[in-house]
């Protein structure tokens, strides 16, 4: 069927994941006929893809379906994504919803669910079991010309105690190397410079074709036309000292920028928390790091609160934290999410304490980037700029994740330049900069 002439409005929430796959719905539904509705005018399809990893991400989404409805009224209405896998039920008894859609559906098969956009009735529901997820929907999503985020794998076989995710996206799985490396190809071919690999554990690659996440970083390497690559976040127990090497040493391609999570800095806390990896391991792969590139940045994912993390405990966590050469924290706060072991684990801790160590790890976290700003103050590193906002200087990252401003240069944009970080560090929507 085709929809010439037909407006459809989307609203995504959650992780780059998410963004890749509405991404590439999006230009399915463009070859169908839809087009983007234009701010402000109502839509005849809307599209949420929805986020569950705390209730706080819920209740958004339950905040943001509602006012589309609204913004939107008769529109056709589509909701999936993790909440909609993880509680189809709630999400269908949100007023206005035609169809809700879980992990096994989405892709290619939310095109062929919209008949001709007449309002249901009542609400449709496309839903398996989370052990029926098998299908791989790919995705590859542009924040600009300059940076794409290549969606490499889906789901996990980890069952952390406190995560919901392999209930919302199934059990590990990837396309093969061949297809991926294609669309690196098309990113060029599209002007795209820099991308980013995503997934929910990326260091699994390779489960369901018998490669490696090593084997697919070395094949990406080769793909002519590329500035470089990031990965957007790998286990520790998953990212290999061969590998680490590599990047160091043989890698044209791949920047010195790691997300690496560690969830909670003591052994008694991840081991409740039934992670891969002691505090150990998890030191000897940063300091690896930092051996091989001294310069590299590197992210780190920890979370406060978790239930049984005593206030000694938490204090071991900031201690082992403070002590480790990072760049950069993302603090979050725990949240309990039925369907998870961790509900079983004694003590609770008090919100308004889990609010107050999430606070103490952002000071650390602004600590610590600061720090590493000002060691690269005057260093010469290669930036690719980016298209700024009408009106503002153009800006721009090191190949070490350097937020760099300079004036507006209209033929610099989208292209890498070896630059002299100057000696200003200022602040903008996004953190620190520095000037040049």
């Amino acid at each position: 069927m085709e929809y010439k002439d037909k407006t459809v409005a989307y609203y995504t929430l959650g992780c780059r994941l998410n963004f890749a796959e509405s991404s590439t719905l999006a230009f399915r539904l463009g070859q169908m006929g839809f087009h983007r509705a234009e701010s402000g005018c109502k839509a005849d399809l809307v599209v949420v893809n929805t986020c569950a990893v705390t209730e706080q991400a819920t209740a958004k989404c339950r905040q943001q379906i509602r006012k589309l409805v609204r913004d939107n009224e008769g529109a056709f209405v589509v909701v999936t994504g993790c909440y909609a896998q993880i509680e189809p039920e709630a999400v269908a008894n949100l007023e206005g919803v035609d169809i809700v859609v879980g992990t096994e559906y989405k892709g290619e098969n939310i095109t062929a669910l919209l008949g001709d956009l007449t309002k249901k009735e009542k609400p449709e529901v496309y839903m398996t079991r989370f052990q029926e997820i098998h299908t791989f929907h790919g995705g590859c999503s542009a924040d600009d010309r300059t940076r794409h985020f290549l969606k490499v794998q889906d789901g996990c076989d980890y069952f952390c105690t406190y995560c919901t995710i392999p209930m919302a996206r199934g059990r590990s799985r990837n396309p093969h190397i061949a297809e991926l490396v294609a669309m690196a190809e098309d990113v060029v071919k599209k002007g795209g410079k820099e991308i980013v690999l995503t997934g929910v554990n990326i260091g699994d690659f390779g489960k369901s074709t018998g490669e490696s996440f090593f084997d697919l970083c070395k094949a990406l390497d080769e793909v002519e036309g590329v500035e470089r690559y990031r990965i957007g976040s790998i286990e520790p127990n998953l990212i290999t000292d061969e590998m680490i090497g590599w990047i160091a040493g043989e890698s044209k391609r791949f920047a010195p920028h790691f997300h690496i999570p560690l969830q909670a800095g003591s052994d008694e806390v991840l081991k409740l928390m039934r992670r891969r990896y002691d505090t150990a391991l998890f030191r000897h792969k940063v300091e690896l790091v930092k051996q091989a590139m001294p310069d590299a940045f590197i992210g780190v994912d920890v979370m406060a609160g978790m239930r049984g993390e005593t206030a000694d405990l938490f204090q071991k966590s900031y201690d082992f934290l403070e002590s480790l050469p990072v760049s950069q924290l993302h603090p979050f706060t725990y949240s309990e999410r039925n369907g998870t072991k961790a509900l079983e684990i004694k003590p609770v801790v008090p919100m308004t304490e889990r609010h107050e160590r999430t606070a103490r790890l952002v000071s650390l976290s602004e600590q610590k980037l600061i720090a590493f700003y000002q060691s690269q103050m005057g260093k010469t590193l290669h930036v690719l700029w980016e298209q700024p906002p009408v009106g503002r200087p153009m800006h721009g990252f090191t190949e070490n994740y350097v937020r760099v401003e300079a004036p507006y240069v209209p033929e610099d944009i989208n292209v890498c330049k070896d630059v002299t970080l100057g000696n200003v560090i200022g602040q903008s929507n996004q953190g620190p900069v520095i000037y040049i």
